[in-house]
């Protein structure tokens, strides 16, 4: 199982809720940030996430950890009649909300509070599940994982987009450098949350990524489970199926 870590490493509070207050903090600036870190690739990667589900024509898609909306706004191309954008943060939804009124999109898409390891929707209620930059964020992978099988219709389709790390020369000493200098440094300059950004790439260099990640979604019960490797592997996209 992937090691725990925590935004804030002398709070008392669990991992959920020490994710919950850091999101809130960073909400405003979240957008913006994202940008600049990624140097705008995140904004193609969803594009592929986009492009995945377009050919399996999903009706209802449940979009976790949506944030700010970004990709449930971007699902609205599959064609999907029902988008449901859920997100532990009040504070990243409440952006959302905003972009998904700007565009008129409110009868197509839903942003709702909630827990990615208490799903309260029934069993078989979704055509496809998404999760962007946010499977390292659950405070018990398996868990998420497991809730993400049970709500998923049979024959469903999950998607994972997450951050992954390169494992070939010179990608690999390149990205280890960013991480660790250039990131919490760009998130100490543009955020109020000094510990945020450094959290969130200590979290991605933990996180079982690749072949590690696609046995844990095997354990849990998904089949045809692939990754694509995204940008000289600093991301991937995971596809796995319910059975």
């Amino acid at each position: 199982m992937p090691q725990k870590i925590t935004p804030y490493k002398d709070s008392q509070l669990g991992k959920k809720e020490q994710v919950t207050h850091m999101f809130d903090t960073i909400s405003k600036n979240y957008d913006g940030l994202n940008r600049v870190i990624s140097f705008g690739i995140d904004i193609k990667w969803r594009k592929k996430v986009v492009d995945i589900l377009k050919k399996e024509q999903p009706q209802s898609i449940l979009d976790i950890a949506t944030g700010t909306g970004d990709l449930a706004i971007a699902l609205v191309k599959t064609g999907a009649k029902k988008i449901v954008g859920l997100d532990i943060s009040p504070g990243m939804l409440a952006v959302g909300k905003e972009k998904v009124s700007h565009k008129k999109l409110d009868g197509t898409i839903e942003m709702v509070v909630g827990d990615s390891e208490r799903l309260t929707f029934e069993d078989n209620s979704f055509d496809a599940v998404t999760v962007s930059f946010g499977v390292r964020n659950f405070e018990t992978l398996t868990t998420g994982m497991a809730e993400i099988l049970r709500v998923l219709k049979p024959n469903g389709t999950l998607v994972v987009l997450e951050t992954s790390v390169p494992t070939r020369t010179p990608y690999k000493q390149g990205y280890n450098f960013y991480t660790k200098n250039i990131l919490p440094l760009i998130g100490k300059l543009f955020s109020k949350d000094n510990s945020a950004y450094g959290y969130l790439s200590e979290s991605a260099s933990v996180f079982p990524h690749g072949e590690n990640f696609n046995n844990i979604l095997r354990e849990i019960g998904f089949i045809d489970v692939t990754n694509k490797p995204q940008t000289f592997g600093v991301a991937s996209i995971y596809i796995a199926k319910k059975g």
